[in-house]
């Protein structure tokens, strides 16, 4: 689907500009808070800030990894989970390994060779806090942990540690996360059209949020071919928030401060970079977003019943990330 084709659809009212309020709901703020506590324990457990032989690489990667953050990836990796029945073991590893890649690639953007920034978080970035040369070791060394998290001597089947790595490494390297930074990179400074955008982001943001979705998919068994309709209804749901994360982030960019965002506002428009909001418009772009979510939400109508039932905790997501504050 192009910009244009989500742009037809009437996700925001004629004339608003407002990004909307997140639905009250309890029960989704308790599953919310308890699956992000979650996140912690298990960054604490497989992160730990000591260690008797390189104290200081594993300080400076419990610095990134555990200072916090919305752990979207990892919600997405349980809600899908929930989705399919996944089992707990797999969802549990899965959820922290795409949460230690997230985390790796941020170590790497904050990096002065790449967006040079100073604050992430709240507080300053692992190469201002640690150095640069450490801040690059902790990153790949997150990034190898993730791969380690993933390939247990026991409790996940050889065949299912296999295809989460598969997923993982897919959704990282140059086909994903790793290209669309190139793509962005190299579209610095110049005009790129919301199509072309699309392309770069479902790479450089999408790839990683899809594959959370489709981790947790492959924890409960449905992968490509068991059965096809749930898997490709998740797949769609996975392209669609993931390109509406970066969508509002971008919007978020000029929008927010700082303070709100725990990262540096504006710095888009300080570097140049092409987004939505410089390419479409903020009117245009939140309407991409809502519609983006509108496209996510009803892939998941498509799944079989018992799944369709069970999906409520990833269309509350879908909320989430269009209507977030920061």
């Amino acid at each position: 689907m192009t910009v244009s084709e989500v742009l037809q659809l009437e996700s925001v009212p004629p004339g608003s500009t407002q990004p909307g309020v997140l639905p009250l709901n309890h029960s989704f703020d308790h599953w919310l808070h308890q699956h992000q506590a979650r996140a912690q324990q298990l960054i604490e457990r497989f992160v730990p800030p000591e260690h008797p032989l390189v104290p200081q690489l594993h300080e400076a990667m419990h610095y990134a990894a555990a200072m916090g953050g919305k752990r979207v990836r990892p919600l997405l990796v349980w809600a899908a989970g929930e989705c399919v029945q996944a089992d707990d073991q797999a969802l549990d590893r899965a959820a922290c390994a795409v949460e230690l890649v997230h985390a790796y690639s941020l170590v790497h953007d904050d990096l002065p060779c790449m967006d040079d920034d100073v604050l992430r978080r709240g507080q300053p970035t692992t190469h201002v806090q640690f150095g640069e040369a450490l801040a690059l070791l902790a990153g790949d060394a997150l990034q190898a942990l993730a791969y380690e998290v993933l390939t247990p001597e026991a409790d996940i089947a050889p065949a299912l540690q296999a295809r989460l790595c598969a997923l993982l490494a897919r959704a990282s390297g140059a086909d994903g996360m790793a290209g669309g930074q190139t793509l962005d990179i190299l579209a610095t400074g110049g005009a790129v059209s919301g199509d072309d955008l699309m392309h770069m982001h479902s790479r450089k943001t999408g790839a990683l949020l899809k594959a959370s979705v489709l981790m947790g998919a492959a924890c409960g068994g449905f992968d490509t071919a068991r059965p096809a309709q749930t898997y490709t209804a998740l797949e769609t749901y996975g392209d669609a928030v993931g390109l509406a994360f970066q969508v509002v982030d971008d919007i978020l960019d000029v929008t927010a401060d700082s303070h709100t965002l725990g990262k540096t506002a504006g710095k888009d428009a300080q570097q140049n970079k092409s987004t939505y909001v410089s390419a479409l418009g903020l009117y245009a772009a939140r309407k991409l977003a809502h519609g983006l979510r509108d496209k996510a939400q009803a892939a998941l109508d498509t799944l079989p019943p018992p799944q369709r039932a069970a999906s409520q905790r990833l269309r509350e997501l879908a909320d989430l990330i269009v209507l977030r504050e920061h």
